[in-house]
């Protein structure tokens, strides 16, 4: 009889935790299916999805979110998605046609477009002009632009993207590995010559709007509350939830910047280059200042008058570091560096190497932080 009690109990047990494991099911399968573009964006997501969900990631770490061809699986999260949360055409012009076909009927949240977002346009040549005019590194005059902004305080996206609107990616899926993009710095330009062709990219790729404006903490702070507000708008139960992950993102982030800064104090002054003009949201936020950039874009090989032209801006202002970034030839850096006593590191504005998830943010500004705090 006993062991009669004891099965029965054991029973009951079961079908306490099926039912329970049933409610967690259900619960899962009401919270929005979300689509990221980068891993960034991605991981401020999963941060304001922490412990309800998780989203998918359109745009795999090492691959160049501006010239992409998307994987099956890739294709289908954008299908099967209620949101989609990206940054915009300036970043991944080629997504914009995958958006339309796979993911029509998604909501689709463009943050660059998103108000409260500061947004800078792109600084010109290979000599910024805070170090062109002021060699003390204590002003931020280039970045103030952005006052005559529209109402989300930036310009509108440069209609020179549209070279790459014709590359929607998703037509070539039997391709599965494409992260071949990362490192393929013309992207099949080389036909322009080198200084035809960076003529023809300053066209088309430099103007308007700087798209790398999660780089900014105050950027993403203000996305957090939006992922918050606009999966709480798709999944009314638990819009308590996303609300409270988005405010401890913030306040994370907030502690993240003030470590940082105070990593970075010793650095502050010192004048450095980085591969391509990705970071002024990352100077501003910390008050640093770029003197140049040896690449126009990440997608445009520099012609030999341009890196002439930046070995003397390290010779004039006696350049501290000259960063590099994990998929471009380390070559063109060597060359930069040949003869002068500057240091060098590698920084990653995407955060390749980073582990996905909810503290992503967080850990892509220490990583940058400490690449610049580092360098020798």
């Amino acid at each position: 009889m006993g062991r009669n009690m004891r099965k029965s109990g054991v029973l009951r047990s079961g079908a306490a935790a099926v039912a329970l494991l049933a409610g967690a099911g259900a619960a899962w399968a009401d919270v929005p299916r979300v689509a990221a573009d980068i891993a960034p964006v991605h991981g401020l997501v999963a941060r304001v999805m922490q412990g309800l969900g998780e989203p998918a990631l359109v745009v795999p770490p090492g691959a160049s979110p501006h010239g992409y061809a998307m994987r099956p699986s890739e294709a289908r999260a954008l299908d099967q998605a209620d949101v989609v949360f990206w940054l915009g055409g300036a970043l991944t012009p080629w997504l914009e046609g995958p958006l339309e076909e796979l993911a029509g009927d998604a909501h689709r949240v463009e943050l660059l477009e998103v108000t409260g977002t500061t947004v800078l346009p792109f600084r010109e040549g290979a000599r910024f002009e805070a170090h062109a005019h002021d060699e003390e590194h204590d002003d931020h005059a280039g970045h103030d632009g952005h006052d005559d902004h529209d109402e989300h305080g930036h310009d509108a996206q440069a209609d020179g993207h549209d070279d790459h609107a014709d590359h929607d990616g998703h037509g070539d899926e039997e391709h599965a590995d494409h992260d071949d993009h990362a490192s393929h710095e013309g992207h099949g330009h080389e036909a322009h010559g080198e200084a035809g062709h960076e003529d023809h990219a300053e066209g088309h790729h430099h103007e308007g709007a700087d798209p790398h404006a999660w780089l900014l903490p105050a950027n993403a702070q203000v996305w957090l509350d939006v992922i918050a507000e606009e999966l709480a708008e798709h999944d009314p139960d638990n819009a308590a939830a996303y609300r409270a992950n988005a405010e401890a993102g913030k306040q994370e982030i907030a502690q993240t910047v003030a470590s940082v800064s105070a990593t970075l104090e010793p650095f502050r002054a010192k004048p450095f280059i980085v591969f391509h003009d990705a970071y002024q949201y990352f100077e501003q936020g910390f008050g640093l200042s770029a003197a140049g950039a040896i690449s126009l874009s990440d997608a445009v090989k520099p012609s030999p008058a341009r890196i002439a032209e930046v070995r003397e801006v390290v010779a004039d202002l006696k350049v501290a570091c000259v960063f590099s970034e994990p998929q471009f030839n380390p070559g063109l850096v060597a060359t930069v560096l040949d003869g002068t006593g500057a240091g060098t590191a590698v920084l990653d504005p995407l955060g390749a190497k980073l582990e996905a998830g909810p503290q992503f943010y967080p850990a892509l500004l220490q990583d940058i932080g400490a690449a610049i705090a580092g360098c020798e």
